[in-house]
Formats: structure tokens, C-alpha cells, sequence
């Protein structure tokens, strides 16, 4: 609790072992060159496929407030496959992904 009346205030050593919370940033450099070659060595891991995740296509959302806006779906129809010549095992081989319950409705 605090003191309270008209007392003196007290001289209270709040910095005494101010180093020991200290966050130092000398490293950030060394960070900064670690993420990015693990980033190209990723890539070059999964060499054909997309680095940032599969390929999904573009989608509206479904509601009237939000239908002017578009989004990324969960993935590419059968149909859609079927168009591109691409199989449905090959394309998740390949980066590609699959819904196998869209509809092509708008076609």
C-alpha cells in the first residue's frame, strides 16, 4: 500500500537491476539473412510447386453485402480441371488445390 498522509516520500531504487530487462537488437542483421536463405531454400525444396501455399482460385463472396468483393476459394472444380487438361491427383502434386464439391454455376 501507499503511504498516505503528509509523510515524506520515500527515496525508492525503482532502476537498481535495470540490465537485466534490456532487449538487445544486435542480431536482427543476422536474423534478417537466416529467414531469407531458409525462404529460397524452401523454394528450391518445393521446386515446382507455389511457395506462399497452393493455387486457389478466384471467388465472390456469397452474401449481398459482401458479393462485390472477391476472395480466394478453397480450390479449383473438377470441371475447371478437366478444362485445363490436368488431372485431379496431378494438380494436388503439382500446387494446385482441389474442392471436389464446387460447382461451376456460372457457366
Amino acid at each position: 500500500m501507499a503511504p498516505k498522509h503528509n509523510n515524506q516520500v520515500f527515496d525508492s531504487h525503482f532502476h537498481k537491476d535495470w540490465q537485466r530487462y534490456v532487449k538487445t537488437w544486435f542480431n536482427q542483421a543476422g536474423k534478417k539473412k537466416r529467414r531469407r536463405t531458409l525462404r529460397l531454400q524452401k523454394a528450391k525444396a518445393v521446386a515446382p510447386r507455389p511457395v506462399a501455399g497452393l493455387l486457389r482460385p478466384v471467388v465472390h463472396c456469397q452474401t449481398i453485402r459482401y458479393n462485390a468483393r472477391v476472395r480466394a476459394g478453397r480450390g479449383f472444380t473438377l470441371d475447371e480441371l478437366k478444362a485445363a487438361g490436368i488431372n485431379k491427383k496431378q494438380a494436388r502434386s503439382i500446387g494446385i488445390a482441389v474442392d471436389h464439391r464446387r460447382k461451376n454455376r456460372s457457366q
